[in-house]
Formats: structure tokens, sequence, C-alpha cells
């Protein structure tokens, strides 16, 4: 706050008046931090006063008084100024004077106390401090009005901040007041917004000293969890808690502070070797013209009216004679300028509070300018009986005043109305030890695009000494591609583990709380951090799986088709006939088909040859198999014909064997009809069997219809294993019971085998599992049943009877 030793009138010296109207500023106790804002006052009124555009019979004046912080004396001077020394308020009216307004600040206590006796009377009250929350009240104070723009934008501008640096694990130290409440309430909002968590909060009173005691006790916790620490109270309370706890909390930490440090508290405290690095909001402001040069020219001789100014000369600039105390100006250097002051005791540059006091001046100075311009009556100014005061008339023109300051920015003093600050971001530069310089290294504007608010300049931020990495402030690392974030249990949303993601699942940004699962036809890379297409794949021909089937079934069938021609063409020859030659045709052109049907499983499976593969697979077998049936049969019904019985002899002369072949088939086409018919195979994919692969396949449909025409046709092949082996001991040698019986032998080994092998392979390999028993089934029919055959067939000698007789008798000697 403004201040002056000890309570006195300052009055700077004025140009001749014409009619004079004064401004009366309310200042606080303090040593030469705040003789800026006195000379920010002066250098208004006089601006003012030298534009021939406002005030142009009117001249504006200022007087300073002192208040001080106990009981009655805080109201001392503003019961004086409002009534005189010896009149009594409520009983007599107010003195004539040429006062119109009042600033007050820049501590809020100030303008809260005074605020309330001028609220009763209706008097011009304009502060300059920090905006507070609770005079916004304008129930309680009516005529107070606050310079400072409201902080909307606050909690945004620092959550900006610590996001660009990625702080997502910061602390919190505050005064328990009541006016910062709601900003961090807003703080904090908006860090759990945007995902960065509160590692500490310190809250600390400020009505006793034992806020010292409360935020040592919080030393552990403070050290152990953020290197970022957010400051935000009452400048005066927080700068000395920081100057006594330094170095326990925030010894090495950045540290990020509200706009409201005052500039010289700040200069002398930084002067004294900081050990953190500071990153300070403050309202941005344009510079305006003419002031620097203004503080240059002050000196006593200008303004010896001053007294304040004249202490400074002779503190600073040694004015006392050498054999007495008496100040001689002679002795000061004529060209001492209060530019020659350090910058923690005087600054040059216009603080923000020295600002609000300049709109304020012309605040006023532009309200009496609109009055006088409607023409309002002079004698409401001469403050006559019956009339309202001509202050009450001030405040009514004050309540809708919206103008352009010299320097082009925009000043509202409707609370509602008012546009959002925007603020620069200052770093104080201390190496060398002492430098103090103040650097602007950033701006946030709240009306720029979203993403373009924060705009910094992290060359010139000076971090911890020594240092010139860009501090962490994490309470977990952040999980890169490939990982998905774990909460850990009980801890903030900021603490996680990293988990890896599980196969086909990705993360492709860093601190994902879930992986994705890539699709179908993709698979996720090794580093789980990208999906890749699967090629496709299937059983193809050029595979050399699938040349070997391919090749295999096609000698298989050509040997097949090889037997038949020889049986063909040796017809005639009694092992062909004692075999049942139609028979044998029938299972040898059924099993080259069956051969044959096995190349349906190689290639790209489309719907018809899912469909093909197992109709055809089921119906040829069962052909073959049901023919293998009535071969056993009409052996067994030969051998029985030679004993008595009309009914073997008419069954075999009649061929009813034969008839077991269509009525089988017939049956398994009803099944693989009732397949076709419910659910029928269809085209599928495999994504998991192989690595980087979609497999393309054929799916059963239904599996209960596959294993049925699978079950049907083992139930035929046992069958007919069963009447082979108990005609294996018939006599004859044409008998081929025994051929019979070890060719389903091995057709039902190939396929008990095959069903296990089937549901332990994937992918293609079970699809190359059924073709391989498809072949290995079928050859095991054509070998154990033929091969004899085409080995008699060869021998020419032994394929008529004579060879087989003379065989048997040469056994029988």
């Amino acid at each position: 706050m403004i201040c002056v030793q000890p309570p006195v009138s300052l009055e700077l010296q004025q140009p001749p008046l014409g009619q004079r109207v004064m401004v009366w500023l309310a200042a606080a106790r303090s040593i030469f931090k705040n003789y800026q804002l006195v000379l920010a006052l002066a250098f208004a009124i006089e601006e003012v006063n030298k534009n021939s555009d406002l005030l142009h019979n009117l001249t504006l004046g200022f007087d300073v008084y002192d208040v001080q912080f106990s009981g009655w004396t805080m109201y001392k001077n503003p019961f004086i100024w409002l009534f005189g020394k010896y009149n009594i308020p409520n009983y007599s009216c107010m003195r004539d004077n040429r006062f119109i307004a009042v600033l007050t600040g820049p501590l809020g206590m100030t303008s809260d106390q005074i605020g309330t006796l001028l609220g009763l009377y209706r008097f011009p009250q304009l502060t300059f401090g920090s905006f507070v929350h609770a005079l916004s009240d304008h129930h309680k104070f009516p005529a107070l009005y606050q310079m400072a723009p409201k902080d909307t934008s606050i909690a945004t501008a620092i959550v900006s901040l610590l996001l660009h640096f990625s702080w997502s694990w910061v602390g919190l130290l505050n005064l328990q007041d009541e006016n910062d409440l709601w900003v961090l309430a807003e703080l904090k909002e908006e860090m759990a917004k945007n995902r960065v968590c509160v590692a500490y909060e310190l809250v600390i009173s400020n009505k006793s000293i034992s806020y010292i005691g409360k935020a040592m006790a919080g030393y552990n916790e403070a050290n152990k969890s953020s290197n970022v620490l957010i400051i935000h109270g009452n400048n005066d309370s927080l700068i000395i808690l920081i100057m006594g706890i330094e170095q326990l909390l925030i010894k090495g930490k950045v540290c990020i502070m509200n706009a409201h440090w005052e500039f010289t508290l700040k200069r002398r405290y930084f002067m004294l070797g900081s050990l953190h690095v500071p990153l300070i909001f403050s309202h941005h402001h344009a510079d305006v013209s003419g002031f620097t040069d203004f503080i240059k020219a002050a000196n006593p001789s200008k303004y010896p009216e001053d007294i304040f100014l004249a202490r400074m000369w002779f503190h600073f600039f040694n004015c006392s004679d050498a054999e007495s105390d008496c100040v001689t100006w002679d002795n000061c250097p004529h060209d001492a300028s209060l530019d020659w002051l350090p910058g923690h005791v005087f600054d040059m540059n216009m603080s923000g509070h020295s600002y609000n006091i300049y709109n304020a001046v012309y605040a006023v100075a532009q309200a009496l300018h609109e009055k006088f311009l409607h023409q309002v009556e002079v004698q409401t100014m001469e403050n006559r009986k019956g009339t309202v005061p001509f202050h009450a008339q001030l405040l009514h023109v004050l309540r809708n005043i919206q103008f352009y300051n010299p320097v082009g920015e925009q000043v509202i003093l409707d609370e509602k109305r008012k546009l959002e600050p925007e603020y620069d971001i200052m770093n104080i530069w201390n190496f060398p030890e002492g430098l103090q310089l103040e650097v602007k290294i950033g701006k946030f504007s709240p009306y720029a695009f979203h993403g373009n608010q924060l705009s910094l300049s992290e060359d010139m931020l000076e971090w911890a000494i020594g240092s010139t990495e860009t501090p962490h402030s994490v309470c977990s690392e952040s999980c890169g591609s490939g990982f998905r974030k774990s909460p850990q249990e009980g801890k903030a949303a900021c603490c996680f583990d990293c988990i890896p993601c599980p196969k086909n699942e990705i993360a492709n940004d860093t601190d994902m709380g879930q992986c994705v699962r890539c699709a179908d036809h993709q698979y996720a890379n090794t580093k789980r951090n990208q999906c890749l297409r699967r090629d496709a794949s299937f059983l193809a021909f050029g595979d050399p799986l699938g040349i070997a089937l391919a090749c295999m079934a096609l000698c298989f069938s050509v040997f097949t088709a090889a037997v038949l021609g020889m049986f063909v063409k040796h017809q005639d020859t009694a092992i062909v006939k004692a075999n049942n030659r139609t028979l044998s045709y029938i299972l040898l052109i059924s099993l080259i088909f069956c051969f044959l049907c096995s190349l349906l499983f190689i290639g790209r499976p489309n719907t018809a040859t899912c469909i093909l593969q197992q109709i055809t697979f089921g119906v040829l077998f069962t052909v073959a198999v049901s023919t293998v049936l009535a071969k056993t049969v009409t052996v067994v019904l030969a051998f029985k014909a030679t004993s008595p019985g009309r009914m073997m002899r008419w069954l075999l002369v009649s061929g009813a064997p034969n008839l077991i072949i269509p009525i089988c088939t017939l049956i398994q086409v009803t099944l693989c009809g009732l397949w076709l018919g419910t659910s029928p195979p269809f085209v599928d994919t495999d994504a998991h069997s192989e690595h980087g692969h979609i497999i393309i396949l054929c799916n059963k449909g239904s599996l209960t219809a596959f294993y049925c025409v699978l079950g049907y046709l083992g139930s035929l092949a046992l069958a007919s294993f069963t009447v082979a082996f108990l005609a294996r001991n018939l006599p004859d040698t044409f008998n081929e019971a025994k051929f019979l019986t070890f060719s389903m032998l091995v057709f039902c080994s190939v396929w008990v085998t095959f069903l296990p092998v089937y549901h332990s392979a994937k992918g293609k390999v079970m699809v190359a599992v059924e073709a391989f028993s498809i072949l290995a089934s079928g050859a095991g029919l054509l070998g154990c049943i033929f091969v004899p055959k085409c080995y008699i067939l060869l021998m020419q000698n032994r394929n008529t009877l004579h060879g087989f007789r003379d065989k048997s008798h040469s056994r029988i000697n």
C-alpha cells in the first residue's frame, strides 16, 4: 500500500485551480516500496490536467492519508476528512470540501474497513489493489468499485503452464483467506479436468506465528512428493512465510506464484539469493509512455511540499551537512534521480497497482467530464440543502463508465462487463547471484484459440543454478507406447504402474488407460504400439504342404485308375470274377473320386468349395465303405450258399447285397441334406493360430451335423470290419475276407486317430490333417484290398483256376 511516514497530508504542487476537485487516497504503513503508487497518482493527475479534452474548467488534486491497522486509528483520518475534526457523525452536515472520490488500497483490508464507512454516504470509492471477491458485494459496498480485473483465467493459465511442461504432480501452498477460496476451487477443478494431481496441500493460517510450525510439519511430505509448488495468497503474509521456511519447503523447487506479488518485496527477496525457480503470473498491461521520465524528473526541488520525497533524498543521497544533521539541498548531487536506486529499492517500471491507480484517476476524470457535459447544475457542487450531493451523483455516472485510456486499453468499472485479463509470465534471473532481473518469458491470453493461449520462450527461462534441463514433476513416469496405466490402489490418479498390453492389443500413445484391440484383419507388432495388416493365409497349392498333398492325391488317383484299368483288362480272369467285379469297379471308381476330393481342401476357400468339401467327402466315402460292406456280405453268403438253404442261395443269386450301397448312400445323402438345410459350411477366418496371418478356412457350420456324418461313416466301417473279421477263416483261396478285415482296420485306425489330432491342430494344419486322413484311409482301402489282387493278376500262371488248384495240391502233398 502507499506508505507515508507517519500520518501526514501530502500535496504535490498543482497548477492554478479554477475549481478544485481532489481525489483522496487511503494508504498504509510501509517504508519505500509503495512510493511509486504516489508518483503514479501524481503522474495521472498531471496528465489529466494537461489534457485539453477533459475537464475544461477544472483541475484535479489529491491528498494522501495513512491508515493504521488498529481500532479507532483506522477510521480516524476518514472521520476527520468526512466530518471535520470536531463534528459528530449523523448530527452535522459534511464539511464543505471539494473531495469527490476516494482511492483505497492496495490491501483488501483497507478497502473493506473504509468501504463500510464510505458506503453509508454513497461516497465513490475506487480500490486499486488486487481483486477481492468479498468487495464485489454491492449490497455491502454500494459505492465501491475495483479497478483490478477479476482473475477469471488464472486457473486456466496456471494449468496451461503445468501441461506445457508435463507437470502432473504439484503441491499447493496457500493461506486461509476467504478471498482466495474461489480461486483455489477453480484451480483444483481445472487440474482435475486435465489430470493434474495435488501431491499435497498446505493451508496455513496467517493470523498467528503458528503457521510456520504447521508449514514445517509438512516438510517430509513436501520434499518427497513434488518438484513444483503453486503459491497463492496474500503477498505480505506469504513473503514472510517463504523467507522463513524456504530452506525446508521450497529449496530447489519450481514455484508458480499468483499475479499479486508486490514488485519491491519480490525484488528485495530475490536479492537475498533465492533457492528456487520462480514463475510469476502478473496482469498484462500496456506501457504508459512518459511515466519513467516523470519519475526521473521527480525531486525535492520540483515538489518542495512532498516531505516523503525529501526523506528519500536524505536517506539515499546523503544530503546532510557534514557538521550538522540539517538537510541542505546544495550537498545533494545535482543530477540525482530515483533511477539511481537499485531495482529492489525502487522500480522504475509501472507496477500493476500503479496502473490501476492510473486508470482510477482517468475513471474519475471521465465521470466528471461526462457529468459536466450533461450540464449538471452548479449548485449541487455547493451542497445546498435539499439537493443531492455531487459525489452521490458522480457515483451514478461511475456505474456505467466505459472508456479507453491513453494507452488504448478499455477500462470498465462494472465487474460483470469487465474483460478477462491477460497474464505476463515473469521469471527472476538471479545468476550471477544478486542480478534480480525480472524477465518476461511468456504470455497467456484467454482470447487466443484453444491450444495457442500460452506462449513461452523457454530459452529465456533460468532454471536452478547449474541446471539446464526442465525439471520433472510426476508421481509416476509416463507409460510409453505398448503399455497401459494401472492405478495404484489408495493413491491419486497420477500414481500408476505401467502394464504391457496383452496379445493382439496396442497402446499407440502415452499414458493410455486401456489398450486397444486390433481388428480381426490386423495384428499387433512386437512393441504393441501398432496394428499391422495380416497377410491372408490358407492351404495353397504353392505351399510345401499343399504341394505334397496334391501330389499324393493325384498319384493315388492315377494308381487307382491303373488298377481299375487292370481289372477291366482282366475282367474274365478267375480272380476278378471271384471277387465280384461289379463291386470292385464301384469301389475303385469311388476311391478315385475320394482321392480327388482331397484337392477341394487345397486352395483359397470359397462358399462352393466349403460345401463340396464335406458333402463330397461324406457321400463318396459312404459309397466306398458300403461297397466294402457289400463285398463282405457277398463273401459270407457265397460260403453259406454251399450248405443247404434256399434263402441264402436266393440272396446270393438275386444280388441282394448290392442294395446295401444305394440304401447306405441314401441315408448319408439325407444327413448331408439336413446339414445343408440347417447350418451349412461357410468361409471363415482364423486370426489367432498364426502370428501376423489371418487364415482363411471353411467353418463346418453345424458341428453336430459334421459328427453325425462322420459317425455314420464310422458305423458303416465298423460293421464292415465286424463282418469281415467273422468271415476271415472261411476256406478257399478266393476268400478276400482277410483283406477286407485289414482294410477296415486301417480305415478305422486312421479316422480314430484323426479326431484328437484334428482338435489339437489349428489353422491350415487342421485342414491338412483332414485332407491327409482322406488320402490315408483311401490308400488303406486301395492297398489292403487291391494290391494283393494286382500281384496275382501280374503273375499270369496263377491267374487261373488250374494254377490255384496246383497250389492247393502242392500244399496237401
